[in-house]
């Protein structure tokens, strides 16, 4: 990281397009003005942050929809192959007849 010490008025330059200066200082507060091109997007880190956060909260909720919905297709399946084999006669167990 690199750390610089600005008073106001004074700014940084990021790359060619990117101006950043000092507008006031009050107490713990820094005000600072961005100057960048429109296409840029310019965001607080928190607020980044905080997205990035809810956004995978959102895909785990949603992974674990799908799997609820998978395990619900597996148990419907299994019902619907039971049902199925509802009318079908047993296996003979080894070393009986049906004959007699």
């Amino acid at each position: 990281m690199l750390v610089l010490s600005r008073k106001v008025n004074e700014s940084v330059t990021i790359g060619d397009d990117v101006r950043i200066t000092i507008l006031s200082i009050e107490s713990d507060r820094v005000k600072l003005g961005i100057e960048a091109p429109k296409d840029m997007r310019v965001y607080r880190y928190e607020t980044v942050k905080k997205v990035q956060v809810e956004n995978q909260t959102a895909a785990n909720v949603n992974v674990n929809i799908v799997g609820l919905a998978n395990m619900k297709n597996q148990i419907l399946n299994k019902d619907h192959e039971d049902s199925d084999n509802a009318g079908a006669p047993l296996d003979t167990p080894p070393g009986s007849s049906d004959q007699g």
